[in-house]
């Protein structure tokens, strides 16, 4: 596992998606607010390098949030 150690991923959580019109979007501005399709009990996807590895929750302590891994997706058959 040490030659691992040094390999860098993209983590990222999904808390939701939308659709808007470009026109909407280009009129975005600092404080805008935008609605998504979920709720605060629904479970977030994690990705690494933009595939989805896990779902989590959030969670929140304090001023920091963080995200608790919960159940990790089946991993895709290698293609060979």
């Amino acid at each position: 596992m040490a030659t691992l150690d040094k390999v860098a991923l993209d983590i990222s959580v999904v808390l939701g998606t939308t659709d808007m019109p470009i026109h909407q979007v280009l009129r975005l501005g600092r404080g805008a607010i935008i609605e998504l399709d979920a709720v605060e009990s629904d479970a977030v996807t994690i990705l690494a390098n933009n595939f989805p590895v896990a779902k989590g929750t959030v969670v929140v302590s304090g001023n920091r949030i963080a995200v608790e891994v919960k159940e990790l997706m089946p991993r895709a058959p290698d293609a060979r």
